[in-house]
């Protein structure tokens, strides 16, 4: 019966194959994506479009690390690293937001210099590449829409791609206004507006990101749906040394000390680590360690 739960679980997991081919696309179409706004950028004085590019190349960079990471969790042990490389899909996240943070910071920079002698800037030449950019970014997003649900490596590049593609909708908008008014202020404005929003997207990545690399709880787990789900469990008198951490970015392991009564046999030892595995797969915890021990044998918490 455990087994097959197991089982029923597994498919919920972002499939590789399919993953792999997201990434594939998503790396293809926005590295040819980045090249068509700098050049056009480039040609037309244009801070807004140069600053989505920034934006956009600091993704296709985290596209490229977090593929390599989802590659790397593929890999089994060794004697070395007993559990695989899956931990390398969390620093893999952190390392995507603190680079948005450094292209935040740079561009910043070029956005406050260009504010008090803003270019002419051809408005509907923007809006038309801005357009190319929400299709490419959308596409690319739906492509990771299923796995971002179950992998917060995945999760952080369709965060990425779906903040792209509103930043592109805000560079139409703001093209489209120095078409119709002439205000060419409003090209370094948008690209504070794109800086804000990759600040509002990626505070969350970072702050779960740093959590699961200091072996945190990951944010889907509930510990006391945990402790509630030991203590309900036949046989068991209390739970302690209960610890909770993230193996990837989308599996979580446990270990606890399980306290019996003086008389529990080794049948029914083996029956309540069974039933609790069973709750716990319900709980987002796949790889579970268990030991027992008797209520006479004490233990340090006061529920012994």
């Amino acid at each position: 019966m455990a087994h097959h739960h197991h089982h029923d679980h597994h498919h919920h997991l972002p499939d590789p194959a399919q993953m792999g081919r997201a990434f594939g696309w998503g790396i293809l179409l926005n590295a040819a994506f980045v090249g068509v706004e700098i050049t056009m950028g480039l040609l037309v004085s244009s801070l807004a479009l140069l600053t989505d590019a920034g934006h956009n190349l600091s993704d296709v960079f985290s596209l490229i690390l977090s593929w390599a990471a989802l590659h790397l969790s593929k890999f089994a042990g060794s004697r070395r690293f007993t559990y695989g490389y899956r931990k390398f899909t969390i620093w893999a996240s952190l390392l995507n937001g603190l680079m948005l943070l450094a292209a935040v910071m740079c561009i910043g920079l070029e956005a406050f210099s260009r504010l008090n002698d803003p270019p002419e800037v051809p408005g509907l030449t923007v809006s038309g590449i801005a357009v190319l950019g929400i299709a490419i970014n959308a596409f690319s997003a739906w492509l990771f829409h299923r796995g971002a649900r179950h992998d917060l490596n995945i999760r952080g590049a369709y965060l990425h791609l779906v903040a792209d593609a509103a930043v592109s909708a805000g560079v139409v908008a703001g093209g489209l206004l120095m078409h119709w008014t002439g205000w060419w202020w409003i090209d370094p404005v948008v690209g504070f507006l794109i800086l804000l929003v990759i600040l509002l997207g990626v505070w969350s990545l970072l702050r779960e990101s740093i959590c699961l690399a200091l072996d945190g709880v990951p944010r889907n787990v509930d510990m006391d749906a945990i402790e509630a789900a030991a203590r309900d469990t036949p046989g068991v008198l209390g739970v302690h040394h209960l610890h909770v951490w993230a193996m990837s970015t989308s599996e979580n392991a446990l270990t606890a000390h399980l306290v019996l009564a003086d008389d529990h046999s080794p049948e029914a030892a083996s029956k309540a680590k069974d039933h609790l595995r069973h709750r716990l797969l319900h709980l987002h915890i796949r790889h579970v360690t268990l030991e027992t021990e008797t209520k006479s044998a004490g233990c340090a918490t006061p529920e012994c």
